[in-house]
């Protein structure tokens, strides 16, 4: 693999078999984008997927994050929830056009947000998240070709960004328990942490 046309900050690459082709699984907090044939892949719970590609060159790329939980800030456009989800868009975004993407030619299609964390406040985390990222793509003049938002079920989703093409589907309550487990101990994760600095945009 030539890691010259590779973004990484998703360390799980394997070979789908199913779909015959290269393939790297997104975690809470990644995010990835390349230049070549490659299958994408995440599951959603209480978080966001943004699945960006270039619909000329075909270069893309996915993330998946959440909002903290931080509700001190939660209506502020400039709050710590508010700059971490501006930063998880933003690096991916300047990613995209840092391998040879064009801003004019970027469409996005997003998913996640669903009611699946334990709680009294688990039908605001989904809600914020999906209102957070049709927001910011909609001030970044990007526009969302596809969305599957909110619900009460998790989704596990396959990115071919070559193409565009997005498979989701729908996960069974059986699988939850993983899902929130990985989402809590992020949830929590993103509580202590803080977003460092600032992200240059290549336009």
């Amino acid at each position: 693999m030539d890691h010259r046309f590779e973004e990484v900050l998703a360390p799980n690459l394997y070979f789908d078999r199913h779909f015959d082709i290269d393939a790297v699984k997104i975690l809470p907090g990644e995010y990835y984008v390349s230049t070549r044939e490659l299958l994408m892949v995440t599951v959603l719970g209480s978080c966001v997927a943004a699945c960006v590609r270039d619909r000329v060159s075909g270069i893309g790329g996915i993330n998946h994050f959440m909002l903290p939980d931080d509700r001190r800030d939660e209506d502020s456009r400039f709050g710590r929830s508010m700059r971490y989800g501006d930063y998880a868009m933003e690096i991916l975004i300047n990613q995209l056009l840092k391998l040879g993407a064009r801003r004019a030619n970027l469409e996005a299609k997003v998913f996640g947000g669903g009611n699946v964390l334990p709680g009294f406040k688990a039908h605001v985390v989904g809600d914020r998240n999906a209102r957070f990222v049709l927001d910011y793509l909609t001030t970044e003049g990007i526009p969302v070709v596809a969305r599957d938002l909110l619900g009460s079920y998790p989704r596990k989703v396959y990115f071919f960004p070559s193409t565009g093409r997005v498979l989701v589907k729908k996960l069974r309550s059986l699988h939850n328990d993983t899902i929130i487990e990985r989402e809590l101990t992020y949830s929590e994760r993103l509580r202590q942490s803080k977003v460092e600095g600032d992200v240059e945009l290549f336009s």
